[in-house]
């Protein structure tokens, strides 16, 4: 195995036992980014001498005694919305062509001061405004999208080219491309993770959090993310809550929600199946299946639509007008639309996403987990614009991937993806374990109980073999 091929948690054991160092690490992440990025394009910009400089400081550092944790030497990419100091901040859009961040976010911050390395910027859908990152080519088939909007950050994780990225998530870009590309992605509960300096999509329902190649090594990043932060008004005080009945393979006690509605409609047979195998394997470790009813799910769309557009297109509300041919035709269009929505419009989703809170706050009352499918159909064709359902329904892509994915940013609550399985075609199938509020370590937990009973999912994609 090579060192490009470790997990975080692998990677961080061997730096501390002093059987690997940061910069052979780093050495061959970096070769792994020339090596596969050129037919993936996982990458806006890649730093390789800063990053063979800070890993070579790491090395010192340990060597030293001066040891920062596990992510200490570890190689990771930045979603490119997402400032790092004296570096460009593109968010994949000519708009930003120019642009170079003045100071750290401050998730880069405290990544800086665990002490990882900043291999570069990852590509997002223009803006995160969409869900298949067109410039970025899927982990296991040229021919498929990427997923988004983090599907640079997705990417890279799968293809070897970072131990680990950040990625934001406003209706499912963390965990959509995690699921079509095979590895984890956790959405932390709205608030625990500063989106200070981080460019926005829709400030009301953006999330940042780790995208990795195991359940353990998103807690370890999550760790290394947390803390109130004053400088982001949405930032909370509180941290998760310890869960002590449940860290090891041994569920019994948990309660774990089945949707009888909403989340199995409209799911492709592979994916459904894999899903309801990967249950049974919770119900087989003790866990207790409980039936539940979704609430208020014929608001979704409306309610996701109706607060992410209006507040999208007033963040770009000067370049919109002084430049709006700079945007790539599919967001513009967005942008655009979201001058026509009314006031009273945008307040009836705010009142929407208050009583859905409500009611998913009762939903879990009763259960400590919901297990759903992350997306309905594995990564679709790059050529493919809709999707026709066995019931008629014709969606676009886009809007049949953020489906599933929605409704935890409209709530508010975390939301892990994880690969159960392959479909008949060879591509990743992920499943979403969503919790409640702070509920992260819970959802972590169930997860690494899953993970340990499969075989070995291969995160590395063939394509980037």
């Amino acid at each position: 195995m090579q060192p490009y091929e470790l997990t975080l948690a692998a990677a961080a054991d061997a730096i501390a036992a002093k059987k690997l160092s940061p910069v052979e690490l780093t050495d061959s992440v970096l070769d792994q980014i020339d090596a596969a990025d050129h037919r993936l394009a996982a990458y806006v910009s890649v730093f390789a001498e800063t990053a063979r400089h800070t890993a070579a400081q790491a090395e010192r550092d340990i060597a030293a005694g001066r040891h920062l944790g596990p992510l200490h030497g570890i190689p990771m990419g930045l979603k490119d919305l997402i400032d790092a100091a004296g570096l460009p901040t593109t968010a994949s859009s000519r708009v930003r062509e120019h642009h170079v961040a003045l100071r750290d976010s401050t998730v880069a911050a405290r990544l800086e001061d665990a002490g990882a390395v900043l291999l570069g910027k990852t590509h997002t859908h223009e803006f995160a405004y969409g869900l298949t990152t067109p410039q970025t080519t899927n982990a296991w088939a040229r021919d498929r999208v990427a997923g988004g909007s983090s599907g640079g950050s997705a990417v890279a994780v799968a293809a070897g080219a970072a131990t680990f990225t950040l990625g934001t998530d406003t209706g499912g870009s963390i965990r959509v491309p995690s699921a079509l590309n095979g590895v984890i992605g956790l959405k932390p509960t709205y608030g625990l993770v500063s989106r200070h300096g981080v460019t926005s999509l829709s400030w009301s329902l953006d999330h940042v959090g780790p995208i990795t190649r195991s359940v353990e090594d998103a807690g370890l990043v999550l760790s290394a993310l947390v803390g109130h932060d004053p400088n982001d008004p949405s930032s909370l005080h509180g941290l998760p809550t310890d869960d002590p009945r449940h860290t090891g393979t041994d569920l019994r006690g948990l309660r774990i929600g089945i949707p009888r509605n909403y989340y199995f409609e409209r799911v492709v047979a592979d994916v459904e199946d894999a899903v309801r195998q990967a249950i049974a394997h919770l119900s087989a470790l003790g866990a207790e299946l409980v039936d539940v009813h979704i609430p208020m799910t014929e608001y979704i769309q409306a309610t996701q639509w109706g607060l992410m557009v209006p507040e999208a297109t007033a963040y770009h509300e000067d370049t919109l007008r002084q430049s709006p041919e700079l945007y790539a035709p599919d967001v513009r269009v967005l942008l655009e639309a979201g001058e026509l929505v009314l006031a009273s419009d945008y307040l009836r989703a705010q009142r929407s996403r208050t009583l859905m809170q409500r009611a998913w706050a009762h939903l879990f009352d009763g259960v400590d987990v919901i297990a759903a499918p992350t997306v309905p159909m594995t990564a679709a064709r790059k050529d493919q614009e809709t999707v026709q359902w066995a019931d008629g329904t014709v969606e676009t892509v886009s809007d049949s991937y953020v489906r599933l994915s929605a409704p935890a940013n409209i709530v508010g609550v975390p939301s892990l993806s994880l690969p159960v399985g392959l479909d008949s075609a060879g591509l990743p199938i992920g499943m979403q374990l969503i919790g409640r509020p702070l509920g992260e370590n819970t959802i972590l937990n169930v997860g690494r109980a899953l993970e340990s009973t499969y075989e070995r999912i291969p995160w590395l994609a063939p394509s980037a073999a």
